[in-house]
């Protein structure tokens, strides 16, 4: 009998030494309570605890969208652990219907990333962390939305999910939660808006086609009035130079007549040497003049000017320069 009795005995101290020893994973922990009062927070490893003293403190958490169990009545399932996960966790959360400041009903879905720092704040500060954090980021992400107009909501995601992660850091610190980031999954207009933005994407895409198209035409009958301008440019630029040419020719061959008339001259004023050779040059004026006059007209004298009998005694003078020139 006695040995029936140490054997239970030993069979107890087993089952109660057992108990008292607690394994916690990496990156979890556990509450205990002695007494019905907070005691310690266990860190992973192997802990040793007093059996029924010590009790695991139990959690509420409200399942993950992933793991959500519909009941018979459609409310959701609620886990309830003594375990408390240190990882970051990721809560995707149903999507909810927000009204912007334009009066415009949108569905939001969003994610939210948090981690928790302080296990026995999340125990005791709040019934329900998942849940509370929920509903706190549903009305948030209501207050944010709410004062934004439908095309703001829609092009500022960033924006709203800075201002939502820091109103929810802050709001879930005494819970001894840390709230990373918030993330806009989808943003869903009713059916009739999103007809009306596909057409006003059709006509803007259409008024940038039209405008480009114009800018190109434009940009087409600068370059054409460019080239045409630059072409008559350089035409009336070849034209100024072909002119200047001829007119350097002109004027060259001027000189050069002048030059070999002045020589000319001079010859005959060497070879008159002392004697008026005015008359000479009179007289070959005269006769050139006169050379012209019947030009062109076979030969025929139309009409003589009246000084034709000075031509004539000019004539006689040249002689007279040759004579007084033998003397």
């Amino acid at each position: 009998m006695s040995l029936i009795v140490l054997g239970l005995l030993l069979l107890v101290v087993l089952v109660f030494l057992a108990k008292g020893l607690v394994i916690v994973p990496q990156a979890t922990t556990m509450v205990i309570e002695r007494l019905g009062k907070y005691n310690r927070t266990l860190n992973s490893g192997i802990n040793i605890i007093i059996p029924i003293l010590d009790k695991p403190k139990k959690i509420n958490w409200s399942a993950p969208a992933s793991s959500v169990v519909e009941g018979a009545k459609g409310s959701k399932a609620f886990l309830r652990s003594t375990w408390i996960d240190l990882r970051e966790q990721i809560y995707d959360y149903p999507k909810q219907n927000v009204i912007t400041k334009d009066n415009v009903n949108i569905e939001i879905d969003a994610l939210i990333y948090f981690q928790i720092t302080d296990p026995e704040k999340a125990v005791y500060e709040v019934a329900n962390l998942t849940r509370a954090i929920e509903m706190l980021t549903q009305t948030t992400l209501r207050n944010v939305v709410g004062a934004m107009e439908l095309d703001e909501t829609l092009t500022s995601r960033d924006s709203i999910n800075s201002k939502l992660c820091l109103i929810l850091d802050e709001a879930t610190d005494k819970w001894g939660v840390k709230v990373n980031r918030v993330e806009i999954k989808d943003i869903n207009p009713p059916r009739s808006i999103q007809e009306q933005m596909e057409k006003q994407m059709r006509a803007e895409r259409e008024r940038r086609a039209t405008i480009l198209l114009a800018e190109g035409e434009k940009h087409a009958k600068i370059l054409e009035a460019e080239g045409i301008k630059e072409a008559q440019i350089n035409k009336a630029e070849g034209e100024r130079q072909v002119k200047i040419l001829e007119m350097q020719g002109e004027a060259e061959a001027i000189r050069t007549k002048a030059e070999a008339e002045a020589e000319a001259i001079e010859r005959v004023k060497r070879a008159l040497e002392g004697v008026d050779y005015s008359k000479y040059l009179i007289a070959t004026r005269y006769i050139d003049t006169l050379s012209e006059m019947v030009s062109g007209r076979d030969n025929k004298v139309v009409y003589l000017p009246y000084e034709a009998t000075s031509i004539l005694s000019s004539l006689g003078g040249i002689k007279e320069l040759f004579k007084d020139k033998e003397l």
